[in-house]
């Protein structure tokens, strides 16, 4: 745990790998202090069509599953600490947005073969 699931628009392919994307969430992730290195799962999607308000307008958005149980401080330092991440790759004219979400334990299921 954490599951990072990032959406993107694909017209940012030539500015940003969707290998770089994934890797520089993951780091964010690990740089939080909160999980190790090993329970990271990351995965991106990138959407050929889009609106970001009246006009599509390039854009990152990350969704973090955690499994309840972490502090709103806790919850902060991941967000911030990916945001960063996604900054400091210089893109601009970008909407960049991270959320933290609770899985709820109860209704979680896994299973690996």
């Amino acid at each position: 745990m954490p599951h990072c699931i990032i959406e993107f628009s694909d017209t940012l392919a030539p500015r940003l790998s969707p290998a770089k994307l994934v890797q520089t969430v993951y780091e964010g992730a690990l740089k939080s202090g909160l999980f190790q290195a090993k329970d990271i799962k990351t995965r991106a999607l990138a959407y050929d069509h889009f609106l970001t308000g009246a006009a599509p307008a390039d854009f990152i958005h990350v969704t973090i599953r955690i499994l309840s149980g972490r502090t709103d401080e806790q919850k902060q330092l991941l967000s911030s600490t990916v945001l960063k991440g996604l900054t400091d790759c210089n893109l601009a004219g970008i909407s960049l947005t991270v959320e933290v979400v609770d899985i709820h334990s109860c209704s979680y299921a896994k299973f690996i073969a």
